[in-house]
Parts: structure tokens; C-alpha cells; sequence
């Protein structure tokens, strides 16, 4: 009996003593409701920024990567842990930096209208540097088991990853550069999927959207992987030279990655020597006819490519081309006609001038001649007398001839003016005799002999 009254005071104590806790707490309770209810609000934005931040993370990282993985304490060493563990810890690493950033701002405006702009910083660089990073130096770890990294490295991964390209902070884009050119250079087997996402991008840029901030750093990583072909080129390399490098010549806003394109094109044609003629035509063929900015940029281009010219291929385009170069040469811009000039003081140049010079003086001197006599620009009369003086030292008697062919020219242009305007006195004097109302067939006879006269 007395055991039992023992284990029951405990109970009673608790009992009153919750009791007591009870009501000399209600107060407490009600007079802090309005704490309670901003403690659950503060508790309610924690988990929803928790879950966007997984939500986040799982979008880098899909939950089919990490599946069937064992979870690593994001905060541990990597020389704490296990061979086998450290994949599952960088993965960790990079979800606990992940982060929601804002929705970045796209301009309406292309890159070509905005090359005078400042460019856009994103504000959350400092946080997504970090990311950056990580995944830099694991792509360039030296011990890194390709095998094991494909795991992670999917097709999936890069087409996420040249998404990233569209982003309009250069320090983002350049360290996309970096890091993709690591992942083409460690894991060779997505080397052929690299190369076509690539040209997805760029075919639809010049075919579809004509706005992309990235061309220039996508250009710049494949100046490099061309210049790693091997001979003899494989035939999905040469049309990438023509659907893409080509096309790419075209878009107004060409003047954001020129010299990133005419890099991968001197690349092809130094690699592919035979490819300079089908560049050539290329040129001729989206050669800008009223952007004196753009012209510019295409005939330095068309001396480097000039340089690596052979003669057999020189002699399939040389009418053309040097129509165009003629062109250019009587060129109301300034700019352009010094520019063109400039092209006679390449001696790689002017030595394919020199071995086709009876197919291109008759072209050339009409130009030169009607230069020295209308054009405006001092410095361009200078530039006109000298290329007259290298093509006289180059062939005087050619020049002598060209010089009379253009005067016979001039002469017989002169005769069919005179008679071209005697025609048309004739018209003006038959139409004057007749008279108004006169519509008979002797009138129409006798107007028809005028005119034969």
C-alpha cells in the first residue's frame, strides 16, 4: 500500500505542477500571440527559400545524377573523405552554393545596335563566381577519371551549359569559354555532340533569331579545336565552313565577333589550303554593298586570306574578285578606297597580281584613271598615283596599252553620245511638224521614216 501511494506522488506533482504552469502561462501566451504568429512567418520564408534553393540546385544537378549516390556533409574536407566519396562531395559543394538569383534582362535590342553600349554586370556574380570556380577546377583536375565524370558531364549537362552563353555579363561568358574548352579537351567522347550544339546555336542565330551574346566566345573556343583537325578534313567539318562560318558574315552585328570568325577562317584555310577558293566566293557573295564599316572589315579579311591563296585557285575567282576590288577601289568612302589601295603593298599579293596581270590590268586602270580625275580625297590621289606607278613598273607596254584601249573606248563612247542625241532631235522635230489631231497612217509612215533617219 505504501509503494502505491509512493509511485503516485510523482504523478500528482506533475500533474498540479503542469496545472500551475498552465494557468500562470495563459497570460504569457495570450499577450505574445503576435510573436508566435511573426516566429511562424519567419519559419514559413526560411523552408520556401530552402525549398527554391533545392529546387535550384536540383536543376543544375538532377535528382538522376545524385540517385542511388550516398549524401556527403557539404562541409567536409576533401581529404577527409573517401576516393569514392569525393564525386558525391563536390556535387554537395556545388548545390550548397547554388543559389536563386534574379531573372537576368534581355535587351530587345540586337548586338550589333548595342556595340556601343556599356556592358550589363549581374549583380550575383560574387555568389555564382564561386560555382564557376568549382566546376573550373574540376574540369581541370589533373587525376580526374573521365569515366567516373561522365556521369555527371552528360549530353544534358553541355546543352544546360551553352544555354549559360546567352548571358550578357562578359565575366560569365568568358569563364563559360574556359570551362567548355576543358570539357572538349579531357572528354573526347563528347567532342562530335560539342561540335554540333555549337552549330545548332550558331545556325539559329544567323537563320532565325539574329541576336546572341555569346558568338563571339563560341567562335574564340573553336579557333582552337580547328586548328586540331587532322588532314585529309573530314567532310562535317567543311560544311561547317559553309553553313555556319560563311552564313556568319551576313548579320549587322558581324562587328561583335569579326575577329574571332576571321580567325577560325584563316585556321581552315591554312589547315585546308584549297578551301581559300570557296572562302573567296563566299565573301563575294555577302560583301556589304552599303555599310562602309563592315566593307572594311571584309577586305582585310580578304588579304589574310590572299596571303594563303594558291595560283591555281587565285585564277578560278579572279575576275570576280577583282571587279569587287575595283569597286572598292572608286569607292566614295574614303576609308574604303585607301584601304583597297593598301592591298597593292602585299607582296604575296602583288606577286598574283604580277603573274595574271593580262587579265587584271584591263580591270584595274579604268578605275585608276577615272580616280585621279573625280576623286575628292587627297590621300586617295596619292594612293591612286602610286598603284599607277607600281603597275607601269610592273609592265610599262601593258599599261601603254591599256592607256589607248581606254581612249578608243572613250572615243567610240563619245561617237555613240553625238549619235544618240542626233536620234533624238530627229524624234523631237518629227513630233513637232505633225500636227496634234493627226492620226493617220500616212502621219504614223512618214514619222516612222524620221525615225529610221
Amino acid at each position: 500500500m505504501l509503494k502505491q501511494i509512493l509511485r503516485k506522488i510523482p504523478l500528482k506533482s506533475q500533474r498540479s505542477s503542469s496545472l500551475d504552469s498552465a494557468g500562470t502561462d495563459s497570460g504569457e501566451r495570450t499577450s505574445n500571440s503576435d510573436d508566435g504568429v511573426q516566429c511562424t512567418n519567419f519559419e514559413n520564408k526560411i523552408s520556401s527559400r530552402l525549398r527554391v534553393v533545392k529546387r535550384v540546385s536540383s536543376a543544375v544537378f538532377p535528382a538522376s545524377i545524385m540517385a542511388g549516390s550516398e549524401a556527403v556533409e557539404p562541409n567536409l574536407a576533401f581529404n577527409v573523405v573517401s576516393n569514392p566519396q569525393k564525386p558525391n562531395l563536390f556535387i554537395s559543394k556545388l548545390n550548397l552554393c547554388c543559389e536563386s538569383f534574379p531573372p537576368k534582362y534581355h535587351s530587345n535590342t540586337t548586338s550589333g545596335e548595342a556595340d556601343d553600349e556599356e556592358p550589363m554586370f549581374d549583380p550575383g556574380w560574387s555568389n555564382l563566381q564561386l560555382v564557376y570556380d568549382l566546376l573550373l577546377r574540376f574540369t581541370g583536375y589533373s587525376s580526374l577519371d573521365a569515366k567516373v565524370a561522365k556521369k555527371y558531364l552528360d549530353h544534358s549537362f553541355i546543352l544546360r551549359l551553352l544555354d549559360l552563353f546567352e548571358s550578357e555579363d562578359p565575366r560569365e561568358r568568358d569563364c563559360l569559354k574556359t570551362i567548355l574548352h576543358g570539357i572538349y579537351g579531357k572528354f573526347t567522347v563528347h567532342r562530335p555532340f560539342v561540335r554540333k550544339a555549337v552549330s545548332n546555336i550558331i545556325y539559329s542565330f544567323v537563320y532565325e533569331t539574329k541576336r546572341h551574346n555569346g558568338i563571339a566566345e563560341l567562335l574564340g573556343n573553336f579557333g582552337s579545336i580547328i586548328s586540331g583537325f587532322a588532314l585529309p578534313m573530314k567532310e562535317e567539318h567543311k560544311m561547317f565552313l559553309h553553313r555556319a562560318l560563311i552564313p556568319l558574315h551576313k548579320p549587322k552585328s558581324m562587328g561583335a565577333y569579326h575577329q574571332q570568325l576571321t580567325y577560325c577562317v584563316v585556321q581552315f584555310v591554312d589547315k585546308d589550303p584549297k578551301l581559300a577558293n570557296t572562302m573567296i566566293t563566299g565573301l563575294l557573295k555577302y560583301w556589304p554593298v552599303t555599310n562602309s564599316q563592315k566593307e572594311l572589315i571584309f577586305i582585310s579579311e580578304l588579304e589574310e586570306i590572299l596571303e594563303m591563296t594558291s595560283m591555281a585557285d587565285f585564277q578560278k575567282v579572279l575576275i570576280p574578285l577583282f571587279q569587287r576590288i575595283a569597286c572598292c577601289l572608286n569607292s566614295f568612302h574614303y576609308q574604303v578606297a585607301e584601304r583597297a589601295h593598301m592591298l597593292w603593298n602585299n607582296e604575296r599579293i602583288l606577286n598574283l597580281i604580277r603573274h595574271n596581270r593580262q587579265v587584271i590590268f584591263p580591270l584595274i586602270f579604268p578605275i585608276l584613271e577615272r580616280n585621279s580625275l573625280n576623286n575628292w580625297n587627297q590621300t586617295v590621289l596619292n594612293l591612286t598615283k602610286n598603284t599607277r606607278k607600281t603597275l607601269a613598273e610592273m609592265d610599262e607596254e601593258l599599261m601603254l596599252a591599256c592607256e589607248r584601249k581606254l581612249e578608243e573606248e572613250k572615243s567610240q563612247s563619245k561617237e555613240a553620245a553625238e549619235k544618240r542625241k542626233l536620234t533624238w532631235e530627229c524624234l523631237e522635230i518629227a513630233a513637232g511638224v505633225q500636227p496634234a489631231a493627226a492620226n493617220s497612217v500616212a502621219s504614223v509612215e512618214s514619222t516612222a521614216c524620221a525615225v529610221a533617219c
